[in-house]
């Protein structure tokens, strides 16, 4: 069974590499900014994972879709991708020496239903100047990241503790996958790779 990853995400299609599942990675063109913030951010990225996989399934009616959105979550507010420096920049002085939630929902289509499952990762960041944020945002590709930031390789300076899934902070959290795709009949545990 060959899956849909509906997502132009680097990241999520190197995590769902880690198993031998046939996929191809077609992005949604579902609109993200006609979903508007009410306040729960969990609500919010299972709204948006949902909407993806509909947008998809118009063209794709008998494939099986998988879908998935983050967004950062401090102090009531949520932190999408930066438009552009100067916004990536107040985002780091925000979250620096705190902690904050990021959330990740999982959406799967198949047969005409759609499944959703979100999770929540707890990170707390170190304390950062105003230097250390331009360097960051020198070396990391910040733009197509919520909040701004990487848990990845270097990219990781940032976070001082992590309380949840690291996946779920790079955008496709494991336990979801696992049981979301487990509904379709595809066991993880048949598809993992010789490491």
């Amino acid at each position: 069974m060959e899956i849909i990853l509906g997502s132009g995400s680097p990241r999520r299609g190197e995590i769902l590499r880690f198993f031998s599942v046939p996929f191809q990675q077609i992005a949604s063109s579902f609109d993200e900014d006609s979903v508007p913030f009410t306040g729960d951010p969990a609500d919010y990225v299972k709204t948006l994972s949902r909407k993806k996989a509909e947008t998809l399934a118009i063209d794709h009616p008998d494939k099986v879709i998988l879908t998935a959105d983050t967004t950062v979550f401090c102090e009531g507010v949520i932190y999408n991708k930066p438009k552009n420096q100067e916004e990536a920049v107040c985002f780091l002085k925000t979250l620096s020496g705190k902690w904050h939630s990021v959330f990740t929902s999982l959406s799967l289509f198949h047969k005409g239903k759609v499944e959703t499952k979100c999770e929540e990762t707890k990170i707390l960041f170190h304390e950062l100047t105003l230097d250390q944020i331009e360097l960051y945002l020198k070396h990391v590709n910040f733009l197509d990241k919520a909040g701004s930031y990487a848990i990845q390789q270097s990219g990781s300076l940032v976070v001082k503790k992590i309380d949840g899934c690291y996946y779920n902070v790079m955008g496709l959290p494991l336990n979801s996958l696992k049981e979301l795709l487990l509904s379709v009949g595809v066991d993880l545990w048949k598809h993992m790779k010789i490491l």
